[in-house]
């Protein structure tokens, strides 16, 4: 749409203006300084192999994880738990356990502890493990070999290891013509490696044969060494090596080489050489603890080979693989990193050389494979396998199939022959690329491009125990400032099709787990702890309620059950339970209440007889429903009738307690909850001032009441005081009413918990039945008069009627009721007040339980749903943030002098205990969805989250647009694109005062891009779709609501409570505050219906592969290597007007503006930026990247500074706001500020941290660090990788950064703290960058600082510098680094990533 020439003069100065404002913003990012930490690291598990790494004693774990290692256990339920990750500074090509030999016992070593032999491009190395004196444990590197010159060339050693059963020899393998082989052995001086040879010999490359000579020019598929049966000792042993060859042009698909390494000769002869034109093989795998067998891997069989006679090997038995149907759908076993890749044509791969399978026939040749028997090739072959640890006679396999199957193969030596014995299916999932068998029967699966599980035999049969997670790839990412948790969270696109998967992932509290029981406390309904005295400061009892049954357990090392000493009811369900008074304990249960002095046979302050001491009290002809215990108060509620029933304690005797009742009032509404303070009021200080200022009679100093909190049906909280001399009182009171942006009332909004909390300030907190937290506070005092009238006051809402409850006494513990006092009266601070509803925050969609972590009203509360969540409290605000732990019913604290900070979790039918720790950790929430998740937006107004979905096994269409609830992952909506559309881009667009969805599609096949990166001759489409929302009318039909986009919010509307008038509460309510992190638009939005409209669909020439806003009123888009200025004329959504077109050289991959700036990256020329004048509708190339560069994503920090990631896994920082844009030249003028070689790919780059926000009231607001926090949660940079990590990259001043440089360089230089694969670190972070750039820092080198102890932190920085930037640095003028100013720096860093 043209705009007139008023209109464009002033947008042309109000971005002037807003250029000039950006400019000197980015000054400081033009010279910006960072430092990259891997916050997430990769979860893609390419090799998994087990061993004592730790102790003879100890069942490790070893994940390769391509750019770290981690070790692990797998815990007795088949949990893995991650003990130390490493990065390893380079690319880790295969993993191969390296046993204890005898040769390794001259240096001393005791037990049978395994090292690992690592293989990297270029060289082998060595790692035994060690725990260093720092406490902390690592892998250290033995020693290392270098095999080729740095690279991955395919020819020279790099690609392949594998280990000689005895421990004394290692083969590694390039991937064609090369493979070399070691003899190890430990010398005095410390060296492993004791002879090696290459294959073939260098002079003149053949090896030689009993017929003459021959090479191994050719793919080597896999090798493995052949164990004789009369092994020989020492130099005399000559070791035999199996390799299967695919040779280049030849007929024969399979050739099977046996090398034989003559130490003695230092030589290597062919003893046997075979070749068929059969099935592929794929593996040739050693068959342990029996010598000279081995298993070949073949399509459609499994051939067990006798290699005893090396010079004529025969094969001994044959298996089909034959599971999938032919009409069956199979899943494809292949390396699909590549696939995401080149989903636009970016890389030419070729295609695999498997041919169809044939067989031919050879007569009586021992080697005749496929005419052995009448057993016919099935159609499967092996992806993965395992054997069973221990040894064993009759060695087990197990495998899996590329139909997803896993079965188990047991090789039986019998007396008329070797038998191979196939089990039946175990278990059907898909394909593993890696599976372990490890000991008490568990099996870890590794799965491509989704989770990996832990199954364990269970009856013959393999049962899934837990998941594995692997969150890659990560296709695309939003991060979403979320003011309820105090911490921003993401929202990621992971895995593929069929196993996608949206991942929530934010900050958590990680959680140590000290104890689990067997899982054997099925329907446990409610769980307590006890304390013996109130000043005790550990608990004695834990209390658990079963369906119908009680057991209590004493505390301490041991959990025994001391149900009997205790006196409590065994054979009734508890609904409640506390200490009442010092050594007298109640049960409230559904007959009545039971009072208990335990015996001093179960705890030291115990009554001093055999058997425990109880009385009860029960009510006439009604059940109990709900029950507090206070000190000194018990608190029982019925229903049918409704009463409530105030009840004391006394002692006539010594050991002699009654209970009896001071109150009975009749309800209104039914009772749902209500809770107690376990300690008097008065005995908080702080709270009797408070009610002292805030004339809060049952609060003031002699009172000697008691106020508890109330939740009803109606539904509705009040708060409720008890005094000898006046009764019940209403307190105060809150009507629970919530309304959803339709206006529709949103069900399930009755408490199911209720806690009363004080900080500075009296709120309560309700956790409701559908899943919500509420939070209730009192008016400020200023307020109350003006808020209240004298015809308000006598209506303010009640539980309880006023008038006499007569019941009939049959028991000698009822006493005279007592009528419940008027609150009419009109006095100074007279109550009830109406409770200010604040917050309302979902936690869940299961009900919510809240459970104090100690007796004091201003103790942290644990919020229980689907997902448990601490609760921080605090003056003004809650803060929330994730429990590392699974899913559970119950929870309760638990304090004992081995743990005084436990908690105890109900799940999975066990009782688990565990302390939550200092660290956090990154939670990840999984919501499967199916097909594979590309593009997700995050729509604030909604709180929806809009997900582009491809790869669907649909027939309709293949590819769609989903809305998503980021809190349940239910589907709301979905608009499918047709039938051979695919989705590419997507982006929310601002039309006048609502936002549309822009989409853009590929109506081709095929990539978008040539193999010269020009775009292809293809078309796509431009799709405009509206976010509509669905309004139940009255009578259940659904009508079109106002577009959901609109920028206006609307409130939550509170219903009248008491008669008094609704409120609308706002951030300038005096009852909250500016930085209440959770009363930012009290707006709730339950799930709701909601729909994709279609406005607007147009064909483009090309394939739409990236749209997104600009200006406000604008929007980018591109097709081939041309985009688009579009606008839409009258702010219609359903027209779409072209006003300028720009092109580039290349395809283009990514659009992104930053104000008036255009960032463009295309497949080769790298980052291009444009400005757009308004005035000519012309589009100007002003800036150009200086290298070529395969652009995987780009963001704008400012107008003059953007960051780029490419698919070779670097990340830049480039910028031109040193130059002048009228006299800049298109060509190379963009300067690289800083670069940084991750190693990984990233397709996504966001603004964002996991840091925590600091509240307002913080100790530490007025502090440097807590301002230099908030400033880098707002310049961070987030990446994600397709291995599934997660690096953050922290702005640093000059001045920090060149401290924590000379830091670095000496790190890498330590033994310590060294890169463990021994390479240079300085070249592996300036891979894929211009010389001379200055490097972004490595975090994951410096964090190893803050593990040191102070003495070795001083011995660090007391190196001398040896690093490449040497010279630079010694350039400069600095004082001595000081320990303490390094610990400060860095711990400021981990404090903003937690």
């Amino acid at each position: 749409m043209a705009v007139s020439e008023h209109e464009s003069s002033s947008s042309t100065s109000a971005r002037q203006n807003t250029n000039c404002n950006s400019r000197s913003a980015s000054n400081s990012n033009a010279g910006a300084c960072y430092l990259a930490k891997t916050v997430l690291r990769g979860s893609v598990v390419l090799q998994a192999v087990r061993g004592h790494f730790r102790s003879p004693s100890s069942y490790d774990v070893v994940f390769g994880k391509e750019t770290s290692i981690e070790l692990a256990i797998i815990d007795e339920d088949g949990v893995v738990q991650s003990i130390t990750e490493q990065p390893v500074f380079g690319t880790i090509k295969d993993i191969a356990v390296l046993p204890w030999n005898e040769r390794f016992q001259a240096q001393g070593s005791k037990g049978r502890i395994y090292c690992l032999s690592f293989l990297i491009p270029g060289s082998c190395r060595f790692f035994p493990f060690a725990m260093k004196c720092t406490g902390s444990i690592r892998f250290f590197p033995l020693t290392h070999l270098q095999l080729s010159a740095p690279g991955n060339s395919r020819h020279e050693g790099g690609r392949m290891l594998t280990v000689d059963s005895s421990g004394c020899f290692v083969a590694a393998s390039a991937y064609e013509d090369q493979l070399v082989i070691f003899s190890l052995s430990f010398s005095s001086n410390g060296e492993i490696i004791d002879k090696k040879i290459s294959c073939p010999p260098e002079k003149d490359g053949l090896l030689q044969t009993d017929r003459g000579s021959t090479n191994i020019s050719g793919t080597i598929w896999s090798m493995c060494f052949i164990s004789k049966e009369n092994p020989q000792t020492g130099k005399e042993y000559k070791p035999v090596l199996a390799i299967l060859l695919n040779r280049r042009g030849s007929f024969y698909r399979n050739e099977l080489l046996l090398l034989e390494w003559n130490i003695e000769e230092q030589a290597i002869h062919v003893l046997y050489k075979f070749a068929e034109a059969g099935p592929l093989a794929h593996h040739i795998v050693e068959v342990p603890h029996v010598r000279g067998y081995a298993f070949l891997f073949r399509a459609g069989d499994v051939v067990l080979m006798d290699f005893r006679n090396a010079h004529n090997p025969s094969c001994v038995y044959r298996t089909s693989l034959n599971f999938t149907p032919f009409e069956e759908k199979k899943y494809e076993h292949v390396v699909r990193i590549p696939d995401i890749m080149d989903e636009e044509g970016m890389y030419s791969v070729a295609a695999s050389a498997l041919l169809e399978l044939s067989d031919i026939n050879k007569n009586d040749d021992p080697m005749n494979i496929d005419d052995y028997s009448s057993v016919k090739p099935g159609c499967n072959y092996v992806c993965s396998w395992s054997w069973e640890p221990g040894d064993s006679y009759n060695p087990r396999i197990i495998f899996s199939a590329d139909s997803g199957d896993i079965y188990a193969m047991e090789v039986l030596f019998e007396s008329d022959g070797i038998r191979v014995n196939l089990s039946a299916c175990l278990y059907k999932g898909l394909p593993s690329k890696a599976l372990l068998w490890l000991d008490g029967g568990f099996v870890a699966t590794f799965v491509d491009m989704t989770d990996g599980m832990v199954l364990k035999f269970e009856e013959g049969l393999l049962c899934h125990r837990s998941p594995i997670q692997n969150i890659a790839p990560i296709l695309d990412m939003a991060f979403v400032d979320n003011p309820e948790e105090k911490s921003d969270q993401m929202f990621a696109c992971s895995g593929m099709a069929p196993e996608g998967s949206l991942r929530i992932i934010r900050s958590g509290i990680s959680v140590e787990k000290l104890l689990k029981t067997a899982p054997i406390y099925q329907g446990i309904t409610g769980t307590w702890t006890l304390k013996m005295e109130a000043s005790d400061p550990c608990h004695s009892f834990l209390v658990l309620s079963f369906v119908e049954e009680t057991r209590v357990l004493s505390v301490g090392i041991s959990f025994s059950d001391v149900t009997d000493s205790v006196g409590f009811q065994p054979g009734v369900c508890t609904l409640a339970c506390g200490l009442v008074a010092d050594g007298v304990m109640v049960q409230i249960h559904q007959y009545g209440v039971r009072l208990c002095l335990p015996s001093g046979s179960v705890h030291p302050k115990g009554v001093p007889l055999a058997s425990p001491i109880c009385t009860s009290w029960f009510p006439d002809n009604m059940s109990i429903s709900l029950g507090a215990v206070g000190d000194g108060i018990i608190i029982v509620a019925t229903s049918s009738p409704c009463f409530l029933f105030i009840l004391g304690v006394r002692s006539s005797l010594t050991h002699h307690y009654e209970v009896y009742q001071m109150q009975c009032v009749k309800l209104q509404n039914e009772v749902s909850c209500f809770s107690t303070p376990q300690k008097h009021l008065e005995e908080n200080k702080s709270l009797v001032n408070y009610g002292d200022n805030h004339h809060m009679t049952p609060l003031t100093n002699g009172n000697n009441g008691y106020m508890f909190v109330i939740g009803t049906h109606k539904p509705s909280v009040e708060v409720v005081s008890f005094t000898c001399d006046k009764g019940l009182q209403i307190f105060a009171a809150g009507v629970i009413s919530l309304t959803n942006t339709t206006g529709a009332t949103i069900s399930g909004c009755v408490p199911q918990d209720v806690r009363l909390v004080f900080v500075d300030r009296l709120y309560v907190l309700s956790g409701l039945r559908n899943g919500m937290l509420l939070r209730f506070e009192w008016p400020v005092t200023s307020t109350l008069s003006s808020a209240r009238s004298p015809c308000q006051q006598s209506s303010v809402g009640s539980g309880m009627v006023n008038t006499q409850a007569t019941l009939k006494s049959t028991s000698p513990n009822h006493k005279v009721l007592i009528s419940m006092s008027s609150t009419s009266g009109k006095v100074k601070g007279e109550f009830p007040v109406n409770l200010q509803l604040i917050a309302v925050r979902r936690i869940g969609i299961t009900p919510v339980f809240l459970i104090s972590l100690s007796d004091s009203l201003d103790a942290d509360v644990i919020a229980l749903s689907d997902r448990p969540w601490l609760v921080h409290t605090a003056r003004h605000s809650l803060s929330y943030t994730s429990i590392s732990f699974q899913p559970s019913t119950h929870v309760t604290p638990v304090c004992s002098v081995e743990c005084t900070r436990g908690i105890l979790f109900v799940a999975e039918n066990s009782l688990h205990l565990v302390e939550m720790v200092p660290s956090k950790r990154l939670n990840v929430q999984k919501f499967h969805l199916g097909g594979t998740p590309r593009k997700v937006l995050y729509h604030n107004e909604s709180r929806l989250l809009l997900v582009m979905r491809t790869d669907l096994d649909n027939d309709s269409c293949s590819s769609d647009i989903c809305c998503v609830d980021p809190v349940t992952g239910c589907f709301l909506s979905s608009f499918k694109f047709d039938s051979g559309e695919t989705g590419k881009c997507m982006n929310l667009v601002k039309v006048g005062n609502e936002h549309v969805l822009v989409v853009g599609t590929s109506l081709s096949a095929g990539p978008a891009i040539m193999p010269s990166g020009e775009a292809e001759s293809t078309k796509g489409r431009l799709v405009v779709l509206c976010l509509e929302r669905m309004q139940y009318s009255d009578g259940g039909s659904a009508a079109l609501c106002s577009k959901i986009g609109s920028l206006s919010q609307q409130n939550l509307s509170f219903s009248d409570v008491g008669g008094f008038a609704a409120e609308h509460l706002s951030s300038s309510s005096l009852c909250s505050s500016l930085e209440d992190n959770s009363c930012d638009g009290i707006k709730l939005n339950e799930t709701e219906a909601w729909n994709l409209r279609l406005a607007y669909s147009t064909i483009w020439p090309g394939m739409v592969l990236a749209v997104c806003p600009y200006l406000d009123r604008y929007f980018l888009a591109s097709a081939g290597s041309s985009f688009y200025v579009c606008s839409f004329p009258n702010d219609n959504s359903q027209r779409v007007r072209r006003l300028a077109v720009g092109r580039t050289r290349f395809t283009i991959m990514t659009l992104t503006a930053h104000f008036t700036r255009i960032a463009v990256g295309d497949c080769r020329d790298g980052i291009l930026f444009y400005l757009y004048h308004e005035d000519s509708r012309k589009l100007e190339q002003v800036y150009c990247d200086p290298v070529q560069r395969l652009v995987g994503d780009c963001m704008l920090m400012d107008v003059d500074t953007a960051v780029v990631s490419d698919r070779k896994g670097s990340i830049a920082v480039m910028s031109c706001a040193n130059n002048l844009e009228d006299d800049a030249s298109p060509e190379r003028n963009l300067t690289v500020s800083c670069s940084y070689y991750m190693g990984e790919i990233s397709l996504s780059i966001r603004k964002g941290s996991f840091s925590y926000k600091l509240p307002a009231d913080d100790p530490l607001k007025d502090c440097d660090a807590a301002s230099n926090v908030v400033n880098l949660s707002h310049n961070c940079i987030m990446a994600s990788t397709l291995l599934g990590s997660i690096i953050i990259f922290i702005p640093l001043t000059r001045e920090e950064y060149e401290l924590l440089e000379e830091v670095q360089s000496r790190l890498v230089i330590h033994p310590l703290t060294a890169p463990i694969l021994g390479n240079d670190h300085n070249e592996y972070r300036s891979r894929e960058n211009l010389g001379g750039t200055t490097k972004i820092l490595d975090g994951d080198i410096l964090s190893q600082f803050l593990e040191l102890t102070s003495m070795q932190q001083e011995v660090v920085l007391a190196l001398p510098l040896a690093s490449p930037n040497t010279v630079m640095l010694s350039l400069r003028t600095s004082m001595p680094v000081m320990v303490n100013q390094v610990v400060r720096l860095l711990e400021r860093v981990h404090y903003a990533l937690n």
